[in-house]
């Protein structure tokens, strides 16, 4: 089983260091995501990636439609991976659905991460009577029908909303990942991060968190970035990118990577 998942995920270790940086994706990239950011760090930390069951560049056959019904089985992927490399303190860099993974698997195991960087987070996409998470329930209904209706048409038109900077080159990066994956499991995954919801738990992370939110983001409100500051159960802070869009590690590199850095040295 262990040396299965390094494979099955296509896990990789990079970079020098003795300290442990994981960085995790989230749904509709890989580990590919990360490529302009990893020159950053991989001269001081041994960098750890790896691609989310769901992820396109993993064999579709390992994608269990029962096992995958909440976030828990990417939770089990993950501490599996950092068990088997045999990691017992590390750093956690995640995107999107990534961030709230890593926030499940620091609630099962706080003693095994020092910092969670969690980019473009939201504990609940929908809107609730004292919440905003960005969207009504008829808005993501509309949503996955396109994407069943026509899965080329909604990739083409929501790339370039969700990298929402004029970056032609994220754009195209995140289109391809996307096009990577299979249509039945994207909707199977998004059906499955849209209706989830982990306000409940927050309280229970005392790991330290640093929300990196940009300044606009079509997946996630400013106000969310605050909702997890004042409710996780650790030392937290928030960092705003002065970029738009929910995938600043594609769109602004550059801009993003100092303020991981930042965070992670406090």
């Amino acid at each position: 089983m262990s040396s299965l998942i390094l494979d099955a995920l296509n896990v990789r270790v990079q970079g020098e260091g003795d300290k442990v940086l994981v960085f995790a994706h989230g749904v509709g990239t890989d580990q590919s995501a990360w490529q302009r950011i990893l020159p950053f760090f991989t001269p001081y930390y041994r960098v750890i990636l790896f691609d989310l069951v769901c992820a396109g560049s993993v064999n579709p056959d390992h994608f269990n439609f029962r096992r995958c019904t909440n976030l828990e089985a990417y939770v089990d992927d993950l501490l599996n991976i950092l068990d088997t490399l045999g990691v017992d303190r590390c750093f956690y860099v995640g995107h999107s659905v990534s961030a709230m993974i890593g926030i499940l698997a620091s609630i099962r195991r706080p003693e095994l991460f020092i910092k969670m960087i969690l980019i473009g987070a939201s504990p609940r996409f929908l809107n609730d009577e004292d919440y905003h998470g960005g969207f009504e329930q008829e808005e993501i209904e509309s949503v996955f029908k396109a994407m069943e209706a026509n899965y080329e048409a909604w990739v083409n038109g929501f790339a370039p909303l969700a990298v929402g900077a004029d970056v032609p080159l994220a754009v195209r990066e995140f289109t391809r990942t996307l096009f990577n994956m299979r249509p039945d499991i994207t909707l199977f995954v998004s059906r499955t991060v849209f209706n989830s919801d982990l306000r409940g738990i927050l309280g229970l992370v005392k790991v330290p968190c640093c929300i990196i939110q940009t300044s606009k983001d079509v997946s996630v409100p400013a106000s969310v970035a605050e909702y997890l500051k004042n409710h996780l159960g650790g030392e937290n802070t928030v960092e705003t990118l002065r970029t738009e869009g929910h995938l600043p590690h594609l769109s602004a590199p550059a801009m993003l990577a100092p303020v991981i850095k930042r965070a992670l040295s406090r």
